[in-house]
């Protein structure tokens, strides 16, 4: 159980990896671009995770515990740093302070503000399991999950109506969470899947899918990239494609990985500190953008035309932000864990 629980924090400290870098516009597997499958990983990880064991409103409480009760606090906190930071970036991070926008738009876009806007995540993830425990209840097979992707997918036409954005995103993450069920219980531990016969398999279908890829502009289309978010697809059955060999992939990097590994403390840091890193790492990002700007005399207002991936000389500084931000933001979410356990015990 050690290593099975070891295994999936190292997978998961894969996956807040893959997003941050996704973030910074480069992949760390190569034959993957970012946004191809990173999303899809964290629904199957969650999946994994899934147990049937709990009543609904015993699974209600935990989740929101663990997902929804994390997500009020950051929006509360992060309401106040927009408020307070906006004087100085001459600019207000996000939507207008309404009922609708602080309440609501959560859950249709999580883009409420914009430093929040990566966890945009929790509310759907939240959302997806609570479908999926209604829906593993009627043992419905993987056939009808793979028809509910395929059809989020063609209701992209419609992703300029929220709900209907919501309900997309809601359809094509099932098929993830399902699998990752599926693998815990059924595939893991009974067969091998990582065979030398299926890694050129998978690399031979990637390769195939990479047919389909195209520049990340919106006149050239996003290919092998599906922006999960708004419902953008490019692709009727690519983007469950590259989700599947993207997840296969990390799975056998963790596993091949593994006892070179399990080890690394660090790495383990970061797999627990996902939901905190995923929170945190845009407010990382922009400090080290405003000490540069500083740094050099470059007005800030020089930022307020760009949206808010924006970050200085991306040439030279990309790692720089990834290693600051993946470092910080574990040892943040460390800090924060510890002063929590501090002040319930008080």
């Amino acid at each position: 159980m050690e290593k099975y629980n070891n295994k999936i924090n190292l997978l998961k400290g894969l996956a807040i990896m893959l997003v941050v870098s996704g973030h910074l516009e480069f992949s760390l597997i190569p034959i993957f671009p970012p946004y191809s499958f990173q999303i899809a990983l964290f629904f199957f990880i969650a999946g994994m995770l899934f147990k049937e064991k709990y009543s609904f409103a015993e699974f209600f409480k935990r989740r929101f515990k663990s997902l929804m009760q994390p997500y009020i606090i950051y929006s509360a906190v992060y309401l106040g740093i927009t408020i307070l930071i906006t004087p100085i970036v001459g600019k207000f991070w996000g939507m207008p302070i309404t009922l609708k926008n602080e309440f609501l738009i959560p859950f249709l876009t999580g883009h409420q503000l914009d430093l929040t806007s990566p966890l945009w995540f929790v509310p759907q993830l939240f959302t997806t399991l609570l479908v999926y425990k209604i829906l593993s209840k009627t043992k419905l097979s993987t056939i009808f999950y793979i028809l509910l992707a395929l059809i989020a997918i063609q209701l992209e036409r419609f992703n300029q109506n929220l709900y209907i954005l919501y309900l997309l995103r809601t359809m094509f993450s099932l098929l993830f969470v399902h699998l990752g069920h599926i693998y815990t219980t059924k595939i893991e531990g009974k067969y091998d899947i990582f065979t030398s016969k299926i890694f050129y398999s998978i690399i031979c279908i990637q390769a195939l899918c990479w047919l389909t890829n195209a520049d990340y502009t919106p006149m050239d289309g996003i290919g092998l990239s599906y922006i999960l978010v708004w419902g953008q697809f490019d692709n009727w059955i690519v983007p469950i494609i590259t989700s599947l060999t993207g997840i296969w992939v990390s799975l056998f990097i963790i596993n091949i990985a593994y006892d070179y590994i399990k080890n690394w403390s660090f790495l383990h840091k970061i797999g627990q500190n996902t939901y905190h890193i995923m929170a945190n790492h845009l407010l990382v990002f922009n400090i080290i953008t405003y000490s540069i700007l500083a740094l050099k005399g470059i007005p800030f207002d020089v930022k307020n035309n760009a949206d808010i991936y924006w970050f200085f000389c991306p040439m030279k500084s990309t790692y720089f932000y990834f290693i600051t931000g993946i470092v910080v933001t574990t040892y943040l979410g460390g800090l924060i864990k510890y002063f929590r356990v501090k002040f319930c015990k008080n």
